[in-house]
């Protein structure tokens, strides 16, 4: 049983992506692998008469080559304004419940045990889970009600790794500033930083990796260029959600376009150090 987890300085650091291309990576290297996020919030669904989860973790399935079940997200949150969202547990229609009554009611009782529950059953059936944080670990506004980033790391025991966009600017400043925020018993499942969609010479790069390090003792372990992606769109404010046909000839262009991601994201991240991690 190993758990890796992947968490962002910020929203669209790119965790989706990368834990996508992570679940090929190592599925490809022999583990039968499978993704997790305990708790999604997304208008982007897979939708089956069965049962409803996010969208990102059933592509992600298709990345790690597992069954696609209700135990890869255990809660979807789909918003419907005025800070309401409909509540998904399992796969299911729980209730529609406001912000509040969420964070301060549910996610620290039932929340947190569906969600282990589910990390449990998990990595009772594969050698490996790799799980995606959501937005940042480093919000203290909401550390005590934050049950998809490190009080999930800790129930994994799961190696961190902390991804930042570099295209955005500020990348080592989030990096560090991100480590000073996280709670001190938390801070030692940090293992290595990504930078992400870099564009430019790294040899400019590098000499900020040595600094980063010595401030923060954790190392570079992967700087992922800037490269498109035609994969279906993460949830976002400035994306309306398109419906996905899940037929096979659809499930085969992601297939061909995760082998290209995964090929890329190999070439540019120490996965041998990533490895003995999870040893």
């Amino acid at each position: 049983m190993k758990s890796l987890m992947i968490q962002g300085t910020s929203s669209g650091a790119g965790k989706t992506t990368l834990v996508a291309a992570l679940c090929r990576i190592f599925s490809d290297k022999g583990y039968s692998v499978a993704p997790y996020k305990s708790q999604n919030m997304s208008n982007f669904a897979y939708i089956i008469p069965e049962f409803e989860i996010s969208r990102a973790q059933a592509i992600q399935a298709i990345g790690s080559r597992c069954e696609i079940t209700p135990d890869l997200n255990p809660i979807l949150l789909k918003p419907v304004g005025n800070y309401n969202s409909i509540v998904y547990l399992n796969g299911k229609r729980y209730k529609k419940m406001h912000a509040k009554e969420y964070y301060e009611k549910f996610v620290n009782h039932k929340g947190i045990d569906v969600a282990v529950k589910s990390l449990k059953t998990l990595q009772k059936n594969y050698d490996l889970v790799i799980l995606e944080g959501a937005g940042s670990p480093a919000e203290i506004n909401l550390q005590k009600s934050d049950i998809a980033n490190m009080k999930i790391a800790h129930k994994a025991n799961a190696s961190v790794l902390l991804v930042s966009d570099i295209d955005r600017g500020g990348s080592f400043a989030s990096l560090v500033g991100t480590m000073a925020l996280i709670e001190k018993k938390y801070q030692k499942l940090v293992k290595g930083f990504i930078f992400n969609k870099f564009r430019g010479d790294l040899d400019v790069l590098k000499p900020g990796f040595q600094k980063l390090k010595n401030i923060t003792k954790i190392p570079v372990l992967g700087t992922i260029p800037l490269i498109p992606i035609d994969l279906p769109e993460e949830d976002s404010l400035n994306v309306i959600p398109k419906d996905i046909r899940w037929t096979k000839k659809n499930i085969l262009k992601i297939d061909d376009e995760l082998n290209k991601l995964a090929k890329t994201v190999k070439s540019n991240m120490d996965i041998k150090s990533i490895e003995k991690m999870l040893q």
